[in-house]
């Protein structure tokens, strides 16, 4: 549930400004502020109900749109790269079979 959580969130990061605003701010306030469907309904001025349908269905573009486009797929993905280039430049004696390896990982990211 947690990796789930944390999953959103940053799919939020990547996608929220698609969203509208409305469902934008439910799941803000959901999975960023910690806030309860109830707290959140009094804030949006909805039923607990109506907030959960909210949060699902913005779940859902979300997924829709990583699937879709996989920008935070291409960005995890940036980030792996990076930090193992980032390695290999740390060596001490960095080779030319070094220096083509992180070349490889840094064409590969774009």
């Amino acid at each position: 549930m947690f990796e789930k959580n944390l999953e959103i969130a940053f799919l939020l990061d990547f996608y929220g400004d698609i969203l509208t605003q409305r469902k934008k701010d439910a799941l803000d306030f959901y999975y960023n502020d910690d806030m309860s469907l109830s707290e959140i309904a009094e804030e949006m001025s909805i039923s607990r109900q109506g907030v959960r349908d909210i949060i699902k269905k913005a779940e859902e573009e979300l997924f829709f749109y990583e699937e879709k486009l996989g920008l935070a797929r291409k960005f995890k993905n940036a980030q792996s790269h990076a930090k193992k280039a980032l390695a290999l430049c740390e060596a001490e004696e960095v080779s030319d079979t070094v220096k083509n390896e992180i070349r490889k990982l840094i064409e590969s990211v774009g």
